[in-house]
């Protein structure tokens, strides 16, 4: 029951604890406007150029964007805590550490979902993309596996913030990596084989496969490989972040640089 409330309430609380210091009007810009506007300019840039289609554009834009909050907020929750002074009497604490850092990944989790579907929605209205109403679940299936799967890398870049100084521009180049590698704007199969082949051990990039068989038309039966491929992935990285969290913990405090990078 105490893992339970630690998973639960400590999670939502630190969630919370973002706004004592950052007004909610920035989840506006953040996670409403920023998506809409990649999702036209690459739509726009591939129509000009004919490549692609706004729908290719606007899946793949709008499921990468969950990577902004499972990234970012993911990151913070070391970054936060050091900048704050609270980081030592976090891990000072008796509370297990899975359920108190998985805890922190579930609304997260939740905000990367939105943030995807409002960028979907939005950004079809916008651009006159039809997707089908039989399409619809199956789509918010996929977003909600990408979503874990994307927060699983977040929280390796989170235990990371035990060594790097700033979480904020490490998550900014997993972010780009992410946009350049996981078939977000240019297919795999257009890409040297060499990227390709990196893409597969990406999250994302199965997600994004996924999605847009889905809104093609496809029946969901058929992206279960796709979605097995993603959800390991989440499941792995999950795995190597608590892994990575435990080490760095041990080794900052043998070396007494817990609040040093």
């Amino acid at each position: 029951m105490n893992n339970l409330r630690v998973f639960v309430l400590g999670g939502l609380t630190s969630y919370r604890a973002l706004f004592t210091w950052l007004s909610p009007w920035i989840l506006i810009p953040t996670f409403l406007v920023s998506p809409l506007i990649q999702i036209l300019l690459f739509a726009y840039v591939g129509r000009a150029s004919g490549v692609g289609s706004d729908a290719f554009f606007l899946i793949g834009n709008a499921v990468l964007y969950t990577a902004t909050p499972c990234l970012f907020a993911m990151s913070n929750t070391i970054g936060g805590e050091r900048y704050q002074g609270t980081l030592p009497l976090l891990l000072a604490s008796p509370a297990r550490r899975i359920p108190l850092f998985l805890g922190r990944a579930l609304p997260v989790i939740l905000n990367g979902f939105f943030v995807a579907l409002f960028g979907l929605v939005a950004g079809a209205f916008l651009l006159g993309v039809h997707l089908p109403t039989s399409s619809l679940a199956p789509l918010a299936l996929v977003v909600a596996v990408a979503t874990f799967s994307c927060t699983g890398l977040g929280l390796v870049t989170a235990a990371l913030g035990l060594r790097v100084r700033e979480t904020a521009v490490l998550a900014n180049v997993v972010f780009g990596v992410l946009m350049i590698f996981a078939g977000v704007n240019v297919p795999l199969t257009s890409m040297p084989a060499w990227m390709a082949s990196a893409a597969e051990w990406m999250p994302l990039t199965h997600g994004i496969a996924a999605a847009r068989d889905v809104a093609g038309g496809r029946p969901l039966a058929d992206t279960v490989p796709a979605l097995a491929a993603e959800a390991g992935l989440g499941i792995v990285f999950t795995g190597i972040g608590l892994v990575m969290l435990a080490y760095f913990e041990h080794e900052s405090r043998r070396r007494a640089t817990l609040e040093t990078a």
